[in-house]
């Protein structure tokens, strides 16, 4: 036992050595956390240019997938068409629509859509719930930020179609691809229904 005293004071600091390197390799051979990315759509430059050094965001990864026709529904401006009140029936009817015809689904509302809807904010992923569509398909622009620059960038990237009553003259004339029949969708609600003008 005596023997084990004098050594204790050597034998400490290579235990501790050990634990420690071992803890460490716990650490680093567990599974990743899975991560949401949140990726957003991206803008052209010079059109609803981020201010104060914010960065562009990138085309969301959910609307990418697979080979189908996109279809980009203006949340903002859907929102409106029964009775000219904020409620979402339009947008979730737009959306099961354009899931019929074969389109992937893309809904882009303006920051302030929340406030308008329930007086308060709401997140994508708030707003993707209330319309039964995944988180990724869903986006809020930033505040301060303007939809119309995401709505068009996004739909010209990608090759989709929009869904808006909005003809964004002022900005149309920039995106010639989206400027062509059949890209700018626009329709209404009549009698309970939803009508589009694929």
């Amino acid at each position: 036992m005596a023997e084990l005293a004098e050594l204790w004071p050597l034998l400490l600091p290579a235990v501790l050595l050990g634990l420690i390197l071992w803890l460490r390799h716990l650490w680093l051979s567990r599974p990743a956390p899975a991560r949401r990315r949140r990726i957003r759509p991206s803008r052209r430059a010079g059109h609803g240019a981020p201010r104060r050094g914010k960065q562009p965001p990138a085309p969301r990864p959910g609307w990418r997938k697979g080979r189908r026709d996109l279809a980009v529904i203006d949340g903002s401006n859907l929102m409106y068409w029964r009775d000219n009140q904020p409620d979402l029936t339009p947008v979730r009817a737009a959306a099961r629509a354009c899931k019929a015809k074969g389109y992937k689904v893309g809904v882009i509302f303006d920051a302030n859509a929340g406030y308008k809807l329930y007086n308060a904010y709401m997140p994508a992923h708030r707003l993707s719930a209330e319309l039964g569509l995944p988180p990724d398909q869903v986006f809020v622009v930033p505040k301060g930020e303007q939809a119309d620059p995401f709505l068009l960038d996004f739909a010209s990237e990608e090759g989709g179609i929009i869904l808006s009553n909005d003809r964004f003259r002022d900005r149309i004339a920039a995106y010639p691809k989206l400027n062509t029949p059949g890209r700018l969708v626009r329709g209404h609600w009549d009698q309970g229904e939803i009508h589009l003008n694929f």
